[in-house]
């Protein structure tokens, strides 16, 4: 019995290594080389010099990286939900057994599956104020279309649009796989003891999916929290610092300003944001599961 079960845990540990060496060279190597170069002066062009906690001291004046920070969370905060609602309404729609579910799950998992690079390209011409077809959208309904892109109010909307068009396929697939797992007698006991379609949907429905809402939010806020490909492409930040996001602004700073040091300490507290923020949902999940239980 122990020569099997060293064995099994050799056979486990041999499937594991691809992904934990990869987690290792490509993850924690560089979060831990992040860590060093914040507490370091340096430009990449002369020897780095030990800078202590400067790094992390500048970050309290840089109105740059607060405006940044206040951009990401925006987009965030009215992105993910955007997202988890679409998501979800799409995938309610797909399990009433719409006829060639296969075919309408691949096409709306297109964009997801699409670079965001090309895809930002195309969002930009659709936001064009002269000929574009959002704004030739709007004038049928005799709405005055803004300048999207060049805007200081319209430009992050118009960013959060294409993403929650870009990510919503991700959301739906996890939000349909997890409706297909709820029993069916749930739904058939409800329906013998009175229960409409809304109360199902809210006592039996939403429980049920609480994985995966917490699966879907916190991958979500992770990837938005990180958003940098479209707002490079569309907007490069601007107008001004309107869209200039964490990640944007730490780009520039450690490849456009040389300013490595600095940089990884903005990343480094990048990664605390997240973590804390993903622990709070964490939390939140658990309290209410134990509560519906």
């Amino acid at each position: 019995v122990r020569a099997k079960r060293e064995r099994e845990t050799l056979a486990a540990w041999l499937f594991l290594s691809p992904s934990l060496i990869g987690f290792l060279i490509f993850t924690a190597a560089p979060v831990v080389a992040a860590a060093v170069i914040s507490l370091l002066d340096w430009n990449l062009f002369s020897p780095p010099e030990f800078a202590g906690l400067d790094n992390f001291a500048r970050l309290g004046s840089d109105s740059t990286f607060w405006t940044s920070l206040g951009n990401t969370a925006y987009f965030t905060f009215v992105s993910v939900p955007l997202t988890i609602v679409v998501s979800l309404a799409l995938a309610l729609l797909l399990n009433q057994g719409v006829k060639r579910i296969a075919v309408f799950r691949s096409l709306l998992l297109l964009p997801y599956a699409t670079i965001t690079v090309a895809v930002a390209f195309v969002w930009i011409w659709l936001y064009i104020p002269t000929g574009g077809l959002v704004n030739a959208f709007l004038g049928l309904f005799g709405v005055d279309g803004p300048a999207w892109l060049i805007s200081d109010g319209w430009a992050m909307p118009a960013l959060i649009l294409m993403s929650v068009w870009k990510g919503f396929g991700f959301g739906m697939v996890v939000f349909l796989a997890g409706l297909q797992a709820i029993p069916q007698h749930l739904y058939e006991a409800a329906r013998i003891d009175g229960s409409s379609p809304r109360q199902s949907f809210w006592h039996i429905t939403v429980p049920m999916l609480s994985p995966s809402f917490f699966f879907v939010i916190v991958t979500s806020v992770i990837s938005s929290f990180q958003v940098f490909d479209q707002a490079y492409v569309m907007t490069n930040g601007g107008p001004g610092t309107s869209t200039t996001t964490l990640v944007m602004n730490i780009y520039r700073t450690g490849f456009e300003n040389y300013d490595e040091g600095y940089a990884s300490a903005q990343s480094l507290m990048l990664f605390v944001f997240i973590a804390l923020i993903t622990a709070v949902q964490f939390v939140l999940q658990r309290r209410l599961v134990n509560y519906d239980n």
